[in-house]
């Protein structure tokens, strides 16, 4: 049940979650919502829309199929929406394939649903500074705008000045959102039913 009628709308940036993830916390297996869940609070969650690239069936096959069920099993997510961008593999396989679309994808979205009043408030998961001047037309047209940033206070400082609030994505607010939950020891166990 919700306490407000602020309708909100959440905007993955799925790149750049995936790496800080396995960066700070070593593992990846997030549950999309619960953690949608959680940043989006009391408010009303209209939609979330989670951005990647789609990796080369050609070029990297196991990865394209392992991509391909995870994108699956974010598809039976309610109100998730997937959007992709592409991997350009331009000198593969010595140079690492880049994301091509992704941002603008991301950024065109965010500013259209705003003019389109289907949200009250954006929220941001992403670290990329690159969205300072998506956010900043998204206010400009009377929007609040939140961004979910990984680390320090120092990190991202142009997002969260242009930010009406910053959500810190840490142990605390991961508690119980992991597919797999961790004992003590470090040992893996299932999910605890609720």
């Amino acid at each position: 049940m919700t306490d407000t009628l602020e309708r909100v709308m959440i905007f993955i940036d799925g790149s750049n979650m995936y790496h800080y993830l396995k960066s700070h916390f070593q593992r990846t297996d997030i549950d999309f919502g619960c953690f949608c869940s959680k940043i989006a609070g009391r408010r009303r969650l209209v939609r979330i829309y989670y951005y990647n690239a789609e990796v080369g069936r050609k070029e990297e096959p196991e990865r394209f199929n392992d991509q391909k069920k995870f994108f699956s099993s974010l598809e039976k997510i309610s109100y998730m929406e997937l959007r992709l961008g592409r991997l350009v593999y331009s000198g593969w396989p010595s140079t690492p394939p880049y994301e091509k679309g992704v941002d603008v994808l991301l950024s065109t979205d965010m500013l259209s649903h705003g003019f389109k009043n289907n949200f009250d408030t954006a929220i941001l998961v992403a670290g990329d500074s690159d969205f300072v001047s998506a956010l900043q037309a998204v206010k400009d047209n009377g929007k609040n705008v939140e961004v979910a940033l990984f680390g320090k206070e120092t990190t991202s400082m142009e997002l969260r000045k242009v930010a009406d609030k910053t959500i810190t994505i840490d142990g605390r607010l991961l508690r119980n959102c992991w597919k797999q939950q961790r004992n003590n020891y470090g040992t893996q166990r299932p999910p605890q039913e609720s």
